[in-house]
């Protein structure tokens, strides 16, 4: 870049940050859009600009500008940290924690991603690392008729010194620490949470760290033992025997036992999740999501914990999924994540989400309709009107997303908008459908130039002659981008630095000592040039453009 275009985005993204300081974020956005016009490689301005952007609180476009900056730089720690603060502001804590942790792995002791990740994770989890929440729980809405109608806290409300806690606990929940050696209000935060938080109870073996085998059935729930009734320890020994014959895949067997354990304990849901189950595994798909609707109508009657709520709606899920009902699988697994959150739920409600969208997409296609579409597109291009143009096209790819053409023609309109990376984002998908399509290379150098990239376009050329040796258009191209580069010394330069046998060459202190002593003693190349393994490396840099010797 000419030095004086580099004066100018310096004092561009100077003032730019003059006015984000002050305050005035708008013509901060502004001023740093500027300088990305005159140079849109530079990660540092992308940066600033998200920081801008969100602080104008358009995340959207924060995000947008984060991901350009650890495109362009993906070794530079801030990037991450742009990242995950715009998905934080967006609620997409999960994709906030990656990318703090990504950018953790760069710099293991930044403190600013560090207190990222633990304001993510604080977002996905409650204090027993077990739920989402979000806020004080003690001022949610409803919290009085909550402790009211619950057995376990109902009594409290008569005791005056109880009273005044909540009320603490409602104006500043940092007084939490405070009152952990009251049961009473652990018992409320349990209460208000949903979880047991004085007895952890492990009633689901599917939230082992390693999965299960792929030829093994899913596991079922297992409880600890507590005191029961006898009719609840025949009833669990009833479980216990339709488990051990689940595993050995013995279905029938398993659906006698889970029958008797429901018919002595109708309370303990985890008999209908399992029966459930055995009949995913069955491929009695209706019989599962019946039994599964069974266990959270009970289970709401009884306040069975979320946890086993969850697992219910998850495998009405998983059934429907089976179906490739995936409209349905992804309302169960949502209403799963709602009722606790766990990565295998989450994982699975967005494998449903990409099937269903592949799905929609496929049976919108329609190649009739996609000419009917680009013909209107060619027409509103020749009358100039290329914002409309390009609504036709997007959907004419809709109708036909495997037509090379179609990407082409949109980046002409791209081109003719000045959107470059649309353009260039079209470009590249237009030769990955065709690789032999030439005017897509055409195009992309003719974007590449405009955004002064030149030893980028001068390959995209040399790819198009690889096709068409005598192509006109292409021969210009490429000796444009040559005659350019050969008046840019930085351009030079930035071209020879990005071969790694050059940066290798000259990170070699020898060799820099070398290439000093021949800028000041001339005299002292012939000796180097006796040496073959220095001659070669002398080679190099001459033909990358790097050094000359007259």
């Amino acid at each position: 870049m000419a030095e004086d275009l580099q004066k100018k985005v310096a004092e561009l993204k100077d003032q730019g940050n003059r006015a984000l300081t002050s305050g005035n974020t708008q013509e901060a956005i502004r001023l740093y859009g500027e300088a990305i016009k005159i140079d849109p490689t530079n990660h540092v301005l992308y940066s600033n600009r998200s920081a801008a952007l969100a602080k104008a609180s358009n995340y959207e476009l924060a995000l947008v500008d984060a991901e350009k900056t650890v495109e362009l730089k993906p070794d530079w720690v801030k990037g991450f940290s742009r990242k995950g603060t715009a998905l934080s502001f967006l609620g997409r804590h999960e994709e906030a924690k990656m990318a703090y942790e990504e950018g953790l792995k760069l710099d293991p002791e930044n403190q600013q991603l560090k207190d990222g990740v633990k304001d993510a994770q604080a977002h996905l989890t409650g204090p027993a690392g077990s739920q989402p929440i979000g806020g004080n729980p003690f001022a949610a809405p409803g919290i009085m008729k909550r402790i009211e109608t619950d057995p376990r806290t109902k009594g409290f409300l008569a005791q005056p010194d109880y009273m005044e806690k909540l009320k603490q606990l409602q104006q500043n929940p940092q007084a939490l620490g405070n009152h952990l050696q009251d049961p009473r209000i652990m018992t409320t935060l349990s209460v208000l949470l949903g979880v047991d938080l004085q007895q952890a109870r492990e009633e689901d073996m599917d939230q082992r760290s390693s999965p299960p085998a792929k030829d093994e059935p899913e596991p079922m729930e297992e409880e600890e033992e507590e005191e029961l009734t006898d009719a609840q320890k025949e009833a669990k020994e009833e479980k216990k025997k339709g488990n051990e014959a689940y595993k050995k895949k013995d279905f029938e067997t398993a659906i006698q036992h889970y029958d008797k354990a429901i018919e002595l304990d109708a309370d303990d849901i985890t008999f209908l999740t399992n029966k459930a189950a055995v009949y995913f595994e069955m491929d009695r798909l209706e019989d599962c999501i019946k039994e599964s609707e069974k266990a959270i109508e009970r289970g709401r009657e009884v306040r069975s914990d979320f946890k086993l709520i969850a697992k219910a709606f998850f495998r009405i899920g998983q059934a429907y999924f089976k179906q490739e009902n995936y409209k349905d699988a992804i309302t169960y697994y949502n209403k799963s994540l709602t009722e606790h959150r766990t990565p295998e739920a989450l994982k699975k409600c967005q494998e449903a989400e990409k099937l269903r969208k592949e799905r929609e997409e496929n049976a919108y296609v329609d190649p009739e309709k996609a000419e009917e579409e680009k013909a209107l597109g060619n027409d509103l291009f020749q009358k100039g009107d290329f914002p409309n143009a390009v609504k036709h096209y997007s959907e004419a790819i809709r109708r036909n997303p495997g037509d090379a053409k179609l990407y082409s023609n949109r980046a002409a309109c791209y081109t003719k908008l000045a959107a470059w990376e649309l353009g260039l984002k079209d470009c590249d998908e237009c030769v990955r459908l065709d690789p032999k399509f030439l005017k897509g290379y055409l195009r992309k150098g003719a974007i590449l130039q405009a955004m002064k990239q030149w030893g980028r376009a001068q390959d995209v050329y040399s790819k198009a002659l690889d096709i068409d040796p005598n192509h006109q258009e292409a021969n210009e191209g490429y000796k444009k981008c040559l005659q350019t580069m050969s008046q840019d010394p930085e351009e030079i330069k930035k071209r020879a630095m990005a071969d790694p046998e050059v940066q290798n060459i000259m990170s070699d202190p020898a060799m820099r000592v070398i290439l000093d002593q021949m800028q000041n003693e001339p005299g002292a190349l012939n000796d180097h040039l006796q040496n073959p393994e220095i001659r070669a490396k002398i080679q190099k840099l001459m033909e990358s453009g790097l050094i000359q010797i007259r």
